[in-house]
């Protein structure tokens, strides 16, 4: 089962990078999310899952390190100029991808790692949850906002034309749809363990 996570993990990073999304993602924004959130809420997770046999026990305290970790990477990237800046360099676009791809490794790795105390349980749910929650924040700042944060002209989404209030509407929608919804999953399957291993101890 790991072993399959793993190698489902680095063939959806393959199609990420290196099918359609590779040249849409530059323009639009919707399909940069989904490439966004394809590695670090799909291929991160299955890779750590994949890994999480073979990974030392962690502190308690670095999921949570792990988490502001992503929070600033994710919201770094998402700075219009930051944004404009990937979209106009190939470089940047390499930079923000192996971005994205090491901090979703370095949050999921650190939660799944394997458990020595019932505090690494607690502080690898509350890592996703405070990573959902800011993921949920962004997906609505950006799907609510007022006007386009990101061009101003129509762009083209697999074929689909949209303006840029829409193309931005619709990358938030996939953010809170992907993104918030398996942290808050991972999270709460963590702590799902940690209700039941703490029901063991006592009946113990």
């Amino acid at each position: 089962m790991k072993r399959a996570c793993l190698i489902l993990g680095f063939l959806v990073l393959a199609v990420i990078w290196t099918g359609p999304l590779l040249s849409a993602w530059r323009t639009s924004f919707a399909a940069h999310m989904l490439a966004h959130m394809g590695v670090v809420a799909v291929v991160a997770p299955l890779i750590a899952v994949g890994a999480s046999g073979k990974m030392p026990a962690v502190k308690p305290s670095l999921p949570l390190i792990a988490s502001l970790v992503e929070l600033i990477v994710v919201w770094g990237w998402h700075a219009p100029a930051a944004r404009l800046w990937a979209e106009s360099s190939v470089s940047a676009a390499v930079l923000e991808q192996a971005s994205f791809l090491i901090a979703g490794l370095f949050l999921w790795l650190t939660c799944l790692a394997p458990v020595e105390k019932p505090a690494q349980l607690a502080s690898g749910a509350l890592a996703l949850l405070l990573t959902s929650i800011h993921m949920t924040l962004l997906g609505a700042l950006l799907s609510l906002a007022s006007r386009p944060l990101y061009g101003v002209g129509d762009v083209t989404c697999f074929g689909v034309v949209l303006d840029a209030g829409q193309d931005q509407a619709l990358g938030g929608v996939v953010m809170l749809m992907i993104g918030a919804i398996v942290y808050l999953a991972g999270g709460v399957f963590l702590l799902s363990r940690l209700l039941s291993d703490r029901r063991e101890r006592l009946a113990g």
